[in-house]
């Protein structure tokens, strides 16, 4: 009896000192970084460009891009685009024009764009279209024209 309560004991120090030694050997927590970033505001003489982006020339002369995002406001700078990017942006946009389809509905426009996601239908006055919207409803008054002119002959 008496060697199992030294045991015991024993047993009961040792898990004592090896907790007190396992608190010493701990590290601080370490103290929080503080970002001291700036907030990115929409500068007041900024101009629309596109529905949520601006342009506007800071006093150094730079041209900057501002994007609202859902995450606030988004800054970057305004670069020429390369021969190549230039090229890749405009296949990209006959890409669009030439999946995209619209037809007339009294004074608005119908639009049917397929894409990987799938079918996206939407509809505007003709007073409202942009450019790429125009593009199409220009190509689509186009082969209607050749179309009647054929069903003439």
């Amino acid at each position: 009896m008496k060697s199992t309560i030294l045991a015991l004991t024993l047993a009961t120090l040792i898990t004592f000192a090896a907790a007190a030694d396992q608190k010493s050997n701990k590290k601080p927590a370490p103290k929080p970084v503080t970002n001291k970033t700036t907030v990115i505001t929409i500068p007041a003489g900024a101009v629309e460009i596109a529905p949520y982006t601006y342009r506007a020339t800071d006093e150094k002369g730079k041209t900057w891009i501002y994007r609202q995002t859902p995450f606030g406001v988004s800054r970057a700078e305004d670069k020429p685009l390369s021969e190549e990017e230039a090229r890749k942006a405009q296949e990209s946009r006959q890409q669009v024009i030439d999946s995209t389809t619209a037809t007339e509905q009294g004074d608005s426009i119908h639009f049917v764009r397929n894409s990987p996601f799938g079918r996206t239908d939407w509809q505007k006055k003709k007073t409202d279209l942009n450019d790429l919207e125009q593009a199409v409803w220009n190509r689509e008054q186009a082969k209607a024209g050749a179309g009647q002119a054929a069903a003439k002959d």
